[in-house]
Formats: C-alpha cells, sequence, structure tokens
C-alpha cells in the first residue's frame, strides 16, 4: 500500500509540474517559465516584428528602448545554442534568441507580468523557446 501511495503522490507532483521554471544557468542568459522566456531579473522577455531575425541588429533604439528594455549581454559574451548577441546602435550588447533580439517591456512591474504581449498592434510578442 505505501508503495502505491508513493507512486500516486510521485505522479501528483510531476502532472502539477507544468508550469514549473527552468533555471537560468551561467551558460543561458534567460530560462522559461510556463513556455515564456524570462529573464534573470525574473521579469518576461519579448521580441519586436520590426526587427529582422539574423540580422545581428536591433532596430528598438532611442525612445523605443526606454520603453522595450534590451536584455544586455556582457561585453564578453559568446553565441550558445540558441542565443546569439547583437549590437545595438549605443554599441551595447544584446542577447537574441534564435536570432530576434530580446527585450523587457518597461510597463510590466513584476515578475509574472506580460502586458507587453500585442502592444502596437501586435508588434511585440512573448519572447517563446
Amino acid at each position: 500500500m505505501k508503495l502505491l501511495s508513493a507512486s500516486i503522490l510521485a505522479a501528483a507532483l510531476l502532472a502539477g509540474c507544468g508550469g514549473m521554471q527552468t533555471a537560468a544557468t551561467p551558460d543561458t542568459p534567460t530560462r522559461t517559465v510556463d513556455g515564456v522566456l524570462i529573464g534573470p531579473n525574473g521579469m518576461t522577455l519579448y521580441t519586436f516584428a520590426r526587427d529582422t531575425a539574423n540580422s545581428g541588429k536591433s532596430v528598438c533604439n532611442a525612445q523605443c528602448a526606454t520603453n522595450w528594455p534590451a536584455l544586455l549581454a556582457p561585453e564578453a559574451a559568446k553565441p550558445m545554442g540558441g542565443y546569439s548577441v547583437v549590437v545595438r546602435d549605443d554599441g551595447k550588447k544584446q542577447w537574441a534568441y534564435n536570432g530576434w533580439p530580446l527585450y523587457y517591456w518597461a510597463k510590466d512591474v513584476k515578475p509574472g507580468d506580460k502586458t507587453g504581449d500585442g502592444v502596437a498592434n501586435g508588434a511585440w510578442k512573448l519572447a517563446r523557446p
């Protein structure tokens, strides 16, 4: 009976892990929560439809970058897995995933907020792995 109870408990625990987080490691700049990329600060990340994937560039600068801060990469950052590095107009480095530069939304105030999804007639989307 104890074996059956332990099996049921294990199955229940595993079934409840659908929203479980994949931790960011020193080798990855993000983690995944509920199918969405999350930055090291716990905030939701977004992509911008006006960027061109794999161009190595972000088109979100000036006021755009105030509203949509970049997920900045350290100066020594190197591409890894699906992650690449783009150089911004100001010379700073930014992480990209599958070629798409990654951004935060200034109006998200706490981890789990996703208020930027669909902003600007759908130009901003949740970043997904």
